[in-house]
C-alpha cells in the first residue's frame, strides 16, 4: 500500500537536488568507456521519485540505475522467486519487518568492516539504533524511519472540556469514553484491527517485552495482560468502532474517530484531504505508563550478494546515507531519514509536527525479528485479540492458543 507523503515546499527540493548536483562532481573518467547500470528494487510506487533522487549519482559515477517498482502486495513473492533463480536486483528496499526473512535467505551480501571500510557513511553508528541486523549477520543499512506517534483533534477534544492530549492509556480510555457519548456512529478512538504493532506498543509501554530472556517469544506476561485489557477495554467501553472495514482517514477528517496511534504518513493524508483542518489536529508522543516506547520502523537497503557490481551497489549506498540525500528523499517523498545527522538538521526539526516524530524515534525499537511476523506472529497476535472483541471468544482460552502457537519462535 502506498503511504501518503508529507509535503514540504517544492522550491526545498530544488535546492537540495541543485546542491547533490554541485557537490557530485563531474564522471570519473574510466566510467566514459562502457555503461554501467544498476538495478534497484524500490517498494511501492516511488520510481519516479528515486530517479529523481539518483541523477546527481549518476552524473558524479556515470553508473545510470534502472528503478523497478514493486508493488507491497508482491514483495515476498518477487523475492522468494529471486532467491530460487539467482537473478536479483543489484540493491533493493527492505521492510523491516520483512529483514529477518531476508537476511535468512542467505541471498544479501554481508556488509561487514572489511566491507565497509572506506566508505564512512554506512557506519553503524551514523544510523538509528537497532535496525541494521536481525538475526546475526549484518546484511542491509538503514534508509528511512517510522515510528507511531498519537494523533488527536484538538477541536473536538476542546469542545468535551479535554485541554490536551492523553499521556497515560488510562487518560486514553477515559478520554475516548466521554468522546464516545457524542452520540450514534461517534466514537473516541480508531484501533485499525490490521495493526499488529499497537499492542505491543502497548506491552512496551507498560514496561514489558515480549522476548524473553533467552530470545524466544513470550506474550504470558503482566505488561501483555494489562496491554490486553487496554486493547479489549477500548472495546468494551464503545469507544472504538467494530467495523473492520472504518476507514481511518475518513473517521479521523470526519471526526467520528479523533484519536488514533498511527505514523506520520497520516500527517500527509490530512493535510491533502482536509486543508480546512489545519490547527484542528495535533500529534504527540505515544502514551504510556511505565514508559513510552513506539515503534520503529521503515525499511533498509541491502546489496544481492551475486551483483556483477559490488563496488557500483556499495557507491549507491553510500550516497544513498549521506545526510543530504535523506534530506533531499524526505522533501521528495515524505519519508524520514534513518541517520541521526539528518534527524537532527533543522529544516525537519523546525516542523512542529516532525520535531515531535523525531523525539519520539529517540525512544521506539523494532518488532521482533522473528521469521515472518506479518504472515505468522503478527497474524496470529491479531487474530487472538479480534477473535475476543468482535466475536466474544472467551479470553483466557484465546490468550492461551496465542502462548501456544508463538510460543518456541526465536528471534535469533
Amino acid at each position: 500500500m502506498r503511504r501518503p507523503r508529507l509535503a514540504l515546499a517544492a522550491p526545498l527540493v530544488a535546492v537540495s537536488l541543485l546542491s547533490l548536483v554541485a557537490c557530485s562532481g563531474t564522471a570519473p573518467a574510466g566510467n566514459a568507456g562502457g555503461a554501467r547500470e544498476l538495478t534497484v528494487w524500490i517498494m511501492g510506487d516511488g520510481s519516479a521519485h528515486f530517479q529523481r533522487l539518483v541523477k546527481p549519482f549518476t552524473d558524479q559515477t556515470g553508473i545510470g540505475v534502472d528503478t523497478v517498482a514493486i508493488p507491497w502486495d508482491s514483495v515476498d513473492q518477487k523475492f522468494t522467486t529471486a532467491v530460487a533463480s539467482g537473478d536479483g536486483p543489484d540493491v533493493l528496499q527492505i521492510g523491516l519487518s520483512k529483514l529477518r526473512a531476508f537476511a535468512d535467505s542467505g541471498a544479501l551480501l554481508t556488509l561487514d568492516d572489511q566491507t565497509l571500510k572506506d566508505r564512512p557513511a554506512l557506519a553503524a553508528a551514523g544510523f538509528l539504533d537497532g535496525v541494521a541486523a536481525a538475526g546475526g549477520a549484518r546484511v542491509s543499512v538503514p534508509w528511512v524511519s517510522d515510528t507511531r506517534v498519537l494523533f488527536y483533534r484538538t477541536d473536538i477534544l476542546a469542545e468535551a472540556g479535554i485541554t490536551g492530549p492523553p499521556v497515560t492509556w488510562d487518560e486514553v480510555r477515559a478520554y475516548a469514553k466521554t468522546l464516545a457519548g457524542r452520540g450514534e456512529g461517534r466514537y473516541g478512538y480508531h484501533i485499525p484491527q490490521w495493526d499488529s504493532a499497537l499492542p505491543v506498543i502497548m506491552t512496551w509501554t507498560e514496561g514489558g517485552a515480549i522476548v524473553g530472556d533467552g530470545g524466544e517469544l513470550d506474550f504470558d506476561t503482566p505488561a501483555f495482560h494489562r496491554a490486553v485489557d487496554i486493547y479489549t477495554g477500548l472495546y468494551a467501553d464503545g469507544s472504538v468502532p467494530a467495523d473492520a472495514d472504518f476507514d481511518q482517514l475518513q473517521g479521523f477528517v470526519s471526526g467520528a474517530t479523533p484519536m488514533l496511534v498511527s505514523g506520520p504518513y497520516l500527517a500527509a493524508a490530512i493535510t491533502s484531504a482536509a486543508p480546512q483542518l489545519d490547527g484542528a489536529w495535533s500529534v504527540a508522543p505515544i502514551p504510556g505508563g511505565a514508559a513510552h516506547t513506539s515503534l520503529l520502523a521503515g525499511s533498509n537497503l541491502g546489496v544481492w550478494g551475486s551483483t556483477d557490481d559490488e563496488d557500483g551497489a556499495l557507491r549507491l549506498l553510500d550516497y544513498l546515507s549521506r545526510p543530504r540525500t535523506q534530506l533531499t528523499w524526505y522533501e521528495l517523498d515524505g519519508q524520514l531519514p534513518a541517520t541521526k545527522a539528518a534527524l537532527s538538521d533543522p529544516r525537519l526539526t523546525s516542523d512542529p509536527l516532525v520535531s515531535v516524530y523525531a523525539e519520539q524515534l529517540r525512544d521506539a525499537r523494532p518488532l521482533p525479528p522473528v521469521p515472518n511476523w506479518d504472515g505468522d506472529t503478527g497474524k496470529v497476535l491479531l487474530d487472538t485479540l479480534n477473535s475476543i472483541v468482535l466475536t466474544g471468544a472467551d479470553r483466557d482460552t484465546a490468550l492461551r492458543g496465542l502462548y501456544s502457537a508463538t510460543g518456541g519462535t526465536s528471534v535469533h
